[in-house]
């Protein structure tokens, strides 16, 4: 079975990712439920095949009970956030704040076979919304951090992206605000970094990238 070689190669070399789905809609929940019976939820059916772990990736993870989110923290394993597509299908809306308090790892994503936009800056305004249907406001600090070394930790790659600690591989973008009337005109009132950040997750897009460096170089 897929699933089974899956596990066994996961756990046969070093440095090995895992990622793939969990629990993003009702519908899949109970289809998972019909395929593997004896399979206590749908999380379980990762676990009994050896899935979870520092390096697994799942995308979406909506329909969680808080054990499964208990079990993904304590195995170390991550959750992609993935605001608009979740909202694109009806999925249902992330529950965040849960995630966190049971010490999940959370990361944004797109998401692209069904998110709107590669931009992770429409991704953060995605997921305000997704926070605001929960009345569970993202704050910036929240949003930019799953965007970056949250993100990087998702995908258990932060010993080498993520931030600007030293030793790091310098994969950043540089942003300007003033590419977009609106948010520049917003940014030139904002008193306080978080309303600049705030300003530029919600009125942002792809064309506030001025520059893209990879390993430092442009």
């Amino acid at each position: 079975m897929q699933l089974a070689v899956a596990g066994e190669l996961f756990h046969a070399y070093a440095g090995l990712h895992v990622q793939t789905h969990l629990s993003e809609s009702r519908r899949e929940v109970a289809w998972v439920r019909e395929l593997f019976p004896g399979r206590r939820d749908y999380l379980d059916v990762y676990a009994h095949y050896g899935l979870l772990g520092h390096g697994a990736t799942f995308g979406h993870g909506i329909h969680l009970s808080a054990d499964e989110l208990q079990r993904l923290a304590q195995s170390g394993s991550a959750i992609a956030f993935c605001p608009s597509s979740n909202q694109f299908l009806g999925s249902g809306v992330f529950d965040h704040a849960a995630a966190c308090a049971a010490g999940v790892t959370v990361g944004l994503a797109s998401d692209v076979g069904a998110g709107t936009s590669l931009s992770m800056l429409r991704t953060m305004a995605a997921a305000y919304a997704a926070g605001q249907a929960r009345q569970q406001p993202l704050s910036p600090w929240q949003a930019w951090y799953m965007a970056s070394l949250g993100g990087a930790k998702a995908l258990a790659l932060d010993e080498f992206i993520g931030n600007f600690a030293p030793g790091r591989e310098a994969d950043f973008v540089v942003l300007d605000g003033q590419r977009i009337p609106e948010l520049g005109f917003r940014l030139a009132r904002a008193g306080t970094l978080m309303e600049q950040l705030f300003a530029l997750m919600m009125l942002g897009d792809e064309r506030c990238v001025a520059a893209t460096h990879i390993l430092g170089e442009r």
